[in-house]
């Protein structure tokens, strides 16, 4: 693997955990070292993120781990809302039916996965979302989920584990589900926006209002 390939998968998966959180100044020479590269890959990793946004370069020099805001979490879910339920309408004319009876299956039995903790629960959501990710097969469609996925994850952090919560998305995946196995498209979709605004509403009550920055300053 090429060095910068690597610094770029390193910083990413830093980013994406809120290991290097928002505001934190990625110096070349400090990363660099850390990394155990020189600076020309590093700058070509850096000049990556700041094409997928995660990275701000135009602060100066040295690029800036973007921040998280209410007003761009909102942005960030209206572009997912025309994405996901796009998705889940080519998922429903699609899908393999096997693998979303199974799904439906463990999605009933989510509550009780949610006593066990909230790992178990939010594999079996990644297990739909490549399910769906399979199932509409458009390469095109599935680029651009791709690359917004990596600010999804960053707003996730901000969400609290409320079991409240947690048990109504459980519900809402699993109308999902049986919305792709009955083939009903318009359901599938319109059961994918509700999930997602309601999704969008919890993080925003977590964040707090719109115009505020969830930022954590680095060091230059």
């Amino acid at each position: 693997m090429r060095a910068s390939d690597r610094a770029y998968d390193v910083l990413k998966e830093e980013i994406l955990q809120w290991r290097l959180p928002p505001g934190t100044v990625l110096g070349e020479t400090e990363q660099s070292e850390r990394l155990g590269i020189s600076r020309t890959p590093l700058r070509e990793a850096i000049t990556r993120l700041a094409a997928e946004g995660l990275v701000d370069t135009q602060r100066g020099r040295a690029g800036v781990v973007t921040d998280v805001s209410p007003a761009n979490l909102t942005e960030l879910f209206e572009l997912r809302e025309a994405l996901e339920t796009q998705a889940a309408r080519l998922a429903a004319r699609r899908r393999n039916t096997r693998v979303f009876q199974a799904l439906r299956e463990d999605f009933a039995a989510a509550p009780a996965l949610l006593e066990q903790g909230t790992a178990g629960y939010y594999d079996l959501v990644g297990r739909l979302d490549a399910a769906v990710d399979t199932a509409m097969a458009n390469p095109f469609l599935l680029a651009s989920l791709t690359g917004l996925r990596g600010h999804l994850a960053r707003a996730r952090r901000l969400a609290q584990d409320n079991p409240v919560r947690l048990a109504e998305s459980a519900a809402e995946h699993l109308l999902i589900v049986q919305a792709i196995l009955d083939r009903d498209e318009m359901l599938a979709a319109q059961a994918t926006a509700v999930h997602l605004r309601k999704s969008l509403a919890n993080l925003l009550d977590t964040a707090g209002p719109v115009g505020a920055t969830v930022s954590t300053k680095g060091t230059p």
